[in-house]
């Protein structure tokens, strides 16, 4: 089965370790999680599109992140749903279909965290430069920066799926919920430092700018607001940097842990209950940026109640 399988470009996945007396509630629960996600993301791309007064760089720069959300969970849930529901010796997957997969996981993960930080950029520059916040926050730097985060994404996830797939294969099993660079290239009998070496140095790069970023953008955020008089305005914007970066650590805690725990074999049921934590943010995002966001919140609650 191992030779026939590696000849025919198939691949077997491990998938979530489930028994048949829990199969049916985790599917119904993933099922469930998965529609709130792309309803709640949807419907916030959806507002923000047909209000006029959303028409505003922040909330066009907020649109990146649902549309982001989307597009990972569906690369995703919809799969490990699918392997749920067959044996575990069922769970097949061709190699082309596990390179897709494994690159819109990665071009997602690292686009969430570019569109972080130029949110966080944003939102300094309103609130630590009000009076310049229109002549450098226009629609051309808004689509700039839009651009700069997915184009970026896209080239380096390139490069990381390229050294990847240009190796042999000698195994065909992932052991893993979905795929990814990781489980793609320990596929291969050759050598793959560069491989990791390659993966490590651009995870530290893209972890430390989008860590430092953000928290010093909202740390002077925090600054502006504690040192200034308008004691009202200040409490809510420290109270939504407060939950925005709570959701950030969350965020980059599930990427982090799911990285670490690749390097060691014997935590693998610890890394696949890791990697299903990256559910967890699709999931607060439209809570904390949508309905935190007080025209959003006005427009939602209006079409809810009318």
């Amino acid at each position: 089965m191992e030779n026939l399988t590696f000849t025919n470009s198939i691949l077997l996945m491990e998938g979530l370790t489930v028994t048949p007396q829990t199969s049916y509630p985790v599917f119904i629960l993933l099922l469930l999680a998965y529609v709130f996600i792309v309803v709640s993301n949807t419907g916030l791309i959806i507002l923000i599109s047909t209000e006029k007064n959303l028409h505003h760089p922040m909330h066009f720069l907020f649109c990146n992140l649902p549309l982001n959300d989307i597009m990972g969970t569906t690369v995703i849930l919809p799969r490990i749903m699918h392997d749920i529901s067959r044996e575990t010796s069922e769970r097949y997957m061709t190699y082309a279909e596990c390179v897709v997969q494994a690159y819109f996981v990665h071009v997602c993960a690292v686009a969430c965290h570019y569109v972080l930080m130029i949110m966080a950029f944003d939102r300094y520059v309103a609130i630590c430069n009000p009076l310049r916040y229109t002549a450098i926050m226009t629609n051309k730097m808004v689509v700039k920066l839009s651009a700069s985060a997915w184009g970026l994404s896209v080239f380096m996830v390139s490069i990381l799926l390229g050294l990847t797939i240009r190796l042999s294969r000698c195994r065909s099993k992932i052991e893993n919920p979905f795929c990814d660079n990781a489980s793609l290239f320990k596929l291969s009998c050759e050598n793959v430092v560069v491989n990791n070496i390659f993966g490590i140095v651009y995870t530290v790069i893209v972890f430390t700018f989008s860590l430092g970023s953000v928290f010093i953008t909202y740390g002077k955020i925090a600054t502006v607001c504690i040192t200034s008089k308008n004691k009202s305005l200040n409490s809510k914007a420290i109270k939504t940097c407060g939950t925005h970066i709570a959701v950030y650590i969350i965020m980059f805690v599930s990427c982090a842990s799911f990285i670490f725990l690749h390097r060691f074999p014997e935590y693998s049921e610890s890394r696949k209950l890791a990697s299903m934590f990256n559910i967890v943010p699709p999931g607060l995002n439209p809570l904390v940026y949508g309905l935190q966001t007080k025209e959003i919140r006005q427009k939602f609650l209006h079409i809810w109640f009318v």
